[in-house]
Order: structure tokens, then C-alpha cells, then sequence
């Protein structure tokens, strides 16, 4: 194939793979928290880290995931404290992170609106041998924790008060959550970008609840999702001549709507074999059965 005769497709193929595995490994659990656009509020606060990094002239993804894991944990806290004024808070904070983004990459030498544009739209062909060496570390914690903490994870996403009686440490495995959805922000936004990174996270999620009822076959086919969404839409942005994120994001839509035509069909399926297994446990009474049959209680 042409594609792969590149270096630099070779590592946009790659990097994308990683991406469709870990946006959607964190993606689950930030939906069942109903924390759907957390991510989107991360990617903001993040762009300040991209800003400082060329200001100080140092890797932006590495200054970014400082920032994006500190503006994390700052959510985490006005989540748990600012239960009146909380809204405006997090507001501020996201329009903070996007002014300070922009105002730190035009006082840098080597800011530009080109770069600007790359971590906020995505620009995949343009990744770097070391910015792959930064997207496998960061993407090996994502799945270390996402995997590996996976039952503990579930619990507290689904029902933090049961999982608290359980003697579960809530507080600390939601910043954990937090923490790594922040990472993965800073993991992604080279392929789909800082303002679309969101929709990788949630997108396939929601398409595999569509057709599943079960956490993990929702989770792997909400992966396969991602994979299949993130190769295909680098391939078409190589060949067609178009954003990487931006294709990526519609091809995810598109599957999603399918996934919804399909979710009718497989409820009524299901419904059929739900029903069909109930008449199997019917116990029927013979019809040649006698009175002599009866079962009496003496009094």
C-alpha cells in the first residue's frame, strides 16, 4: 500500500491506533458518570499547556499533560465543593484555559496560528518520533488503569454511594478518572485535536450502548469503534486531502447513527427470545390428569 511507503503515515496510522484504543477506554466511564463533555473542558484548560510549552521553548504535550491533569484535578475539587456557584466556576475555568492558550502562543517565538490550529484541529501528519515516544507512555497508563482498575472503576462510576459502603476509596479513584481522562486529552490531541477530543471519547461509547446491555462487550465494541473510526479517517485524510479530526469525528457520527437503526431490531430480537425462553419454564397441567392426582392437606 502507498500509505505505509511514508514514515510519517506510518507513525499517523499508529498513533491514531492508540488514540481509537484509549478515548473510548476512558470515554465509558466518564459517560456513565454523566461527565460526557469533561473532556471537551479539559482539552480547553490543556491548550494553556501547549501555549507554555512553546513559550518556554520545551515539548508542548508533555507541558500540556502537566496542565490538563492540574485543571483535572481543580474540576475534581469544584465537583466536590462548589455545589451553589460550581457551573460558573468550571466556565471560567474552561474559558481561561482557551484565552491563556492563545495569549501564551502569540508571546512565544515559536508560536504561530499554523501551530495553534495543528492542537486545536489535529494534525496527525505532522506528528513527530518524539512525540510517538510520548503518545506510548502516556497511552500505557491510560490502559494500565482503565483495564486494570476496571471493576473498582465501574463501581464507583455506576453507584458512588454502594460503592462506598463496599469500602471502595471514591474520592480517590474518581480523581483517578479525572487524572486520566487528562491524559488521554493530551494523548489525542495530535490526531482529532483539543476542541474535537471529546467526541472520540464519547461517540463510540454511545454507538455500542446502542446494541450491548453488558459493560464489557460495550467496552470492546466501543474500542473496536474507535479503532475502525480512527484508521479509516487518517486513510481518507491522506487520500482525500482533508482534516484528520474533523474526518475521524464524522466518520464516528455516521457510525453511530447506524448503530442506532440497529438497536430496534436487536430490542425486538431480544424481546422475542426473552419471550420464548419464559413459555419454555411454563409448567402446563395434563389434560388426562384425574382427581385421584390432587395432593390433600389434613387439618
Amino acid at each position: 500500500m502507498e500509505i505505509l511507503n511514508y514514515a510519517f503515515m506510518q507513525r499517523a496510522l499508529i498513533a491514531a491506533l492508540i488514540v481509537g484504543v484509549t478515548a473510548p477506554a476512558i470515554g465509558i466511564y466518564l459517560v456513565q458518570r454523566r461527565q460526557a463533555l469533561m473532556g471537551d473542558g479539559i482539552g480547553h484548560v490543556a491548550l494553556t499547556g501547549v501555549g507554555l510549552g512553546f513559550l518556554l521553548n520545551t515539548s508542548p504535550i508533555w507541558v500540556a499533560t502537566a496542565v490538563a491533569i492540574a485543571g483535572s484535578v481543580v474540576m475534581e475539587l469544584i465537583r466536590w465543593y462548589g455545589k451553589t456557584r460550581g457551573d460558573l466556576a468550571l466556565a471560567m475555568l474552561f474559558y481561561g484555559g482557551m484565552a491563556g492558550g492563545v495569549m501564551l502562543m502569540s508571546l512565544s517565538d515559536a508560536g504561530s496560528n499554523a501551530n495553534l490550529g495543528t492542537y486545536l484541529f489535529g494534525s496527525i501528519t505532522t506528528v513527530s518520533p518524539q512525540d510517538m515516544t510520548t503518545i506510548y507512555v502516556l497511552a500505557a497508563l491510560v490502559l494500565a488503569i482503565t483495564i486494570g482498575l476496571r471493576r473498582q472503576l465501574f463501581a464507583v462510576c455506576q453507584d458512588e454511594e454502594f460503592a462506598r459502603v463496599t469500602g471502595l476509596p471514591v474520592r480517590l479513584l474518581n480523581l483517578l478518572v479525572a487524572v486520566t481522562a487528562a491524559v488521554t486529552v493530551t494523548v489525542a490531541m495530535r490526531v482529532v485535536g483539543l476542541l474535537l477530543v471529546s467526541a472520540l471519547m464519547v461517540i463510540p461509547v454511545a454507538a455500542a450502548q446502542q446494541i450491548s446491555r453488558s459493560f464489557a462487550v460495550t467496552f470492546s465494541v466501543a474500542v473496536a469503534i474507535g479503532v475502525a473510526v480512527t484508521l479509516t479517517g487518517t486513510a481518507t485524510s491522506y487520500y482525500v486531502d482533508v482534516p484528520s479530526g474533523a474526518t475521524i469525528v464524522l466518520f464516528a457520527i455516521g457510525l453511530f447513527i447506524v448503530f442506532t437503526g440497529l438497536a430496534a431490531p436487536l430490542a425486538k430480537k431480544r424481546a422475542r427470545a426473552a419471550a420464548e425462553a419464559s413459555k419454555g419454564c411454563t409448567l402446563e397441567v395434563p389434560g388426562d390428569r384425574t382427581a385421584t392426582d390432587d395432593v390433600s392437606v389434613a387439618g
